[in-house]
């Protein structure tokens, strides 16, 4: 190579060294187009028989690799040409750091490739998607964790090519006590937010579309990103919270560990309704519901009060929006019922009794002659 080098330079001494320089260079980079073009045609032939993810990685990866043979290519190109120290120096760094951006560009696009064909299996619209939705949520999650720190050893690495800031690292290595404690201080959100996504990776008390009632309000978790959650809410309003919030505060999940749900229905009625009437009314409403799951259903009379008996009809769906219909459907219907059969039994204040003894009292007083 060297030999090659000193003869190559002996030929063209006669040129200046600027054009020969930029001849050079021009020829280094129609050479790593040509070699990129047949090396993507080889590839792709190469894994047109294999599984999903290798023809969507090389696929994914045609610009990245592009550049990756340019800067190799350069690279040969700048040992060529007769370039000053100068010259060579600012262009060996500026292909460093294309080559650390390539390095980079690979691996976010590996990842996300890998988790995109991973979660294929698995189907959100389903009828029982508890398992998806635990890959979903585990797999997104990690796949932005990992995302950021690509990024940040990328951004990281190329900084660290400057020797300006190389220096800087010197100087709060040679202080690591003080720089360590301003640097917690200052990223504690950040990192109080990327733990929280940890754990919530690795623990899901949450998972994509839960049904979660925070902050008094019901909705379905539409997003889960690095740093916070989207809860997409049940009239269409988002609610922003921040990771943490699930790991330090409490809120119901009504899909932890199933989308089933038991709906309640309370009613109150006078004393004199028959309760096995209201019980075969509310099995025939749920038995005749598309909504209703076909395993639980029951009517109680669960307390008494002064004027009225409490009536508690349980009703169970598939999932939360059907089971809030369900009961909806029910208390609809059973006040159709009893409004047409048994107008009499709807919850009315007992003062006859009352007003009876007024009249009796009344006619029993002796009645004075006017004059």
């Amino acid at each position: 190579m060297e030999h090659f080098i000193r003869e190559f330079r002996n030929d063209t001494a006669w040129l200046p060294d600027w054009f020969v320089s930029i001849g050079v260079l021009v020829v280094a980079f129609l050479i790593g187009l040509a070699i990129q073009r047949f090396g993507f045609r080889f590839l792709t032939r190469l894994v047109e028989n294999r599984d999903l993810f290798w023809r969507s990685l090389v696929s994914r990866t045609r610009r990245p690799m592009r550049l990756a043979i340019l800067t190799w290519t350069l690279s040969f190109g700048a040992t060529v040409a007769p370039l000053t120290g100068n010259q060579a120096s600012v262009i060996r760094h500026i292909l460093l750091l294309c080559f650390i951006v390539v390095v980079g560009w690979m691996a976010k696009i590996a990842l996300h490739v890998w988790t995109v064909v991973y979660l294929r299996r698995f189907k959100l619209d389903a009828e029982d998607n508890l398992l998806a939705r635990a890959h979903v949520t585990q797999s997104r999650i990690m796949e932005r964790i990992l995302s950021f720190m690509i990024v940040a050893i990328t951004i990281a690495a190329t900084l660290m090519t400057f020797p300006a800031v190389q220096q800087y690292g010197v100087s709060l290595l040679a202080s690591a006590g003080v720089a360590g404690i301003v640097l917690g201080l200052a990223l504690q959100p950040v990192l109080k937010n990327i733990f929280a996504g940890i754990q919530l990776a690795i623990t899901q008390p949450i998972r994509i579309d839960d049904a979660l009632i925070v902050e008094g309000e019901w909705g379905n978790v539409e997003e889960i990103t690095s740093t916070y959650v989207v809860m997409k809410l049940w009239d269409w309003r988002r609610m922003i919270l921040p990771l943490s919030y699930f790991i330090e505060q409490p809120f119901q999940n009504w899909t932890r560990e199933g989308a089933a749900l038991i709906g309640t229905v309370m009613i109150y009625l006078d004393y004199s309704v028959p309760v096995d009437v209201i019980r075969k009314k509310a099995e025939e409403i749920a038995a005749a519901s598309k909504l209703w799951d076909r395993r639980v259903v029951a009517v109680q009379v669960t307390d008494f009060r002064e004027n009225v008996m409490e009536i508690r009809i349980l009703a169970s769906a598939s999932n939360a929006p059907k089971t809030f219909d369900l009961r909806c459907e029910m208390r609809e219907k059973l006040i159709d019922f009893i409004q047409r059969e048994y107008p009499s039994a709807l919850p009315r204040v007992r003062a006859e009794g009352a007003a009876n003894s007024a009249v009796v009292g009344e006619a029993a007083q002796p009645r004075t002659l006017q004059s």
